[in-house]
């Protein structure tokens, strides 16, 4: 008989053998992820201080091969968040799946992975510890340096230095090396540092690469976004294991109470009615509920009508001022229309829809539309057709029913923000395709559209009046010259009647011009 072996491994050691799945399957797109994890950690930092964020990336050349043979690289990441407190800083760097983004509330790190993943993948490929230094602006400023015992998922110190913060400096720094591949991630480096300035354009945002080139994303308002709050949440759509976890832990000596204090938006008439639809006795006590009455109870609740909209003090979405504020720095559009959508939810999560379509300016003319990406404020690089936006663009919206022609300046932004974003994978790059994520998209796509077909139909109408008045231009002068010539007299002044009916001065020089040009080109056609 064949023995089976058993054991169970640290989530460290899973993503050690498994870093692929957090987005970690090559150099280039490993040091890609790293800048991007550790940006999303900044950026979560001073939003939750409501401080304007300044964050420098520097990246430089260390000589050497990696694991892979591939060069290593130094990575430092500083910026001017709300710190860590110094006896915090190993569980959070040298931890996977320990952090304080585990709430309800909307955070762009999810999974408690991604930073510390950044720092298991450098010393997994150069075998060096990774510097952190933080303060929170009084006091001392902590120095670590560390490496992740992956067996155990436990930080290792290897040193630590207490420094007096003699002019309030506060902030983190990541300091650490790895294996990569700069060449073939400069790309999407860039373009993810351009996007997060355009859906963060309270930020700046520099980066010096290996080359020294130096790039500067700068701020275009001094707007602090509202930071989200802790929240409960909403009873429509959730799940039978998320009520029977709230019936085990909450304190409610009631299911009746259970309902009005752990979620969000029930008062105790809508309480009542749910449970006399459950037919559950509303003095029943939370732990003593079945199955079958969680079954029930969740049956109804996702049933039922009665509920207000989702509180979305859990929510900071970027908002029309900030999105336009972006999407005019970036593309600076001949015509732009943002669309917010109200509030709802899936799985008792709620979730906000963003959508902004920007036509002309800087935008290239092309067949396939200029799809933007973002959840919770940050850029989605990879896996565009795998994503819920992708197929809503592609197959929900009839872009020729908008008067969009087959070649088009065209770039659509998707937004959504949520305290759970449905991510297809841990790596963070496509939305999974909730129907109610994808009905809220449609409906903002569609709205957006229809006014975009507006402003192109109004555009058609002008090109119509231009064509009209250039033939006006061109042959109302010959007219009255010919017919002046037969009568015998001085031709007439038709300026001011051409003005009177909308020709220019430079619809008249454009139509010599013409003339100009035909006249040269019969010259040249006729035999001798």
């Amino acid at each position: 008989m064949v023995e089976v072996k058993f054991e169970q491994i640290s989530p460290a050691d899973f993503f050690y053998r498994n870093r692929d799945i957090a987005g970690f399957s090559s150099p280039a797109r490993s040091l890609y992820m790293s800048i991007r994890e550790l940006v999303e950690n900044s950026l979560d930092a001073c939003e939750v201080g409501k401080i304007l964020p300044e964050i420098s990336i520097e990246l430089a050349s260390e000589g050497g091969e990696g694991e892979g043979g591939n060069e290593i690289y130094r990575l430092v990441v500083r910026d001017n968040g709300i710190g860590v407190d110094g006896d915090n800083i190993p569980k959070a760097f040298g931890t996977i799946l320990y952090g304080s983004k585990y709430g309800f509330k909307q955070s762009r790190g999810t999974f408690g992975v991604g930073g510390t993943m950044a720092l298991l993948y450098g010393q997994i490929t150069t075998n060096r510890p990774f510097r952190i230094v933080s303060s929170q602006g009084k006091g001392k400023i902590y120095e670590y340096q560390l490496m992740i015992d992956i067996v155990s998922n436990e930080p290792r110190i290897i040193d630590k230095r207490v420094i007096e913060n003699k002019d309030g400096w506060r902030g983190t720094i990541v300091d650490f090396t790895l294996e990569a591949d700069y060449s073939t991630s400069k790309p999407k480096i860039v373009e993810y540092l351009k996007m997060t300035s355009l859906i963060n354009p309270h930020a700046n945002i520099s980066f010096i690469d290996p080359k020294g080139r130096f790039y500067f994303f700068r701020r275009v308002t001094e707007q602090v976004p509202e930071p989200p709050r802790e929240a409960k949440p909403h009873p429509q759509g959730v799940d039978a294991e998320t009520v029977s976890r709230i019936a085990a832990e909450t304190k409610a000596r009631s299911v009746l109470r259970m309902l009005v204090e752990e979620f969000q938006r029930v008062g105790e008439k809508t309480a009542m009615d749910v449970l006399k639809l459950a037919s559950i006795d509303p003095h029943t006590r939370p732990r003593d509920l079945t199955h079958e009455q969680v079954a029930q109870l969740v049956n109804v609740m996702r049933n039922y009508q009665g509920f207000r909209a989702p509180d979305t003090t859990s929510l900071s979405p970027v908002g029309a001022a900030f999105l336009e504020a972006g999407v005019k720095a970036l593309f600076k559009p001949e015509f732009y229309h943002i669309v917010q959508r109200p509030p709802t939810s899936y799985s008792g999560i709620p979730f906000i829809v963003e959508v902004a379509v920007a036509w002309g300016g800087a935008i290239p003319q092309t067949e396939d539309i200029h799809l933007y990406r973002f959840a919770n404020k940050i850029p989605l690089l990879y896996d565009e057709r795998a994503d819920v936006s992708w197929k809503v663009i592609s197959e929900k919206i009839d872009w020729a029913a908008y008067k969009v022609p087959k070649q088009a300046p065209l770039a659509v932004i998707t937004s959504i923000c949520s305290p759970k974003v449905p991510y297809k994978t841990v790596g963070k790059e496509a939305i999974a395709d909730r129907p109610e994520i994808e009905r809220e998209l449609t409906l903002a796509v569609r709205e957006c559209a229809r006014f975009l077909r507006g402003y192109l139909s109004r555009l058609e109408k002008r090109e119509a009046v231009k064509k009209r008045l250039n033939i006006y231009a061109k042959y109302l002068p010959k007219i009255a010259k010919f017919s002046a010539e037969l009568a015998d007299k001085e031709p007439p002044q038709i300026k001011s009647l051409l003005k009177k009916i909308g020709v220019t001065d430079e619809m008249l020089k454009e139509a010599e011009r013409i003339e100009a040009e035909e006249a040269e080109q019969l010259y040249e056609s006729t035999p001798g």
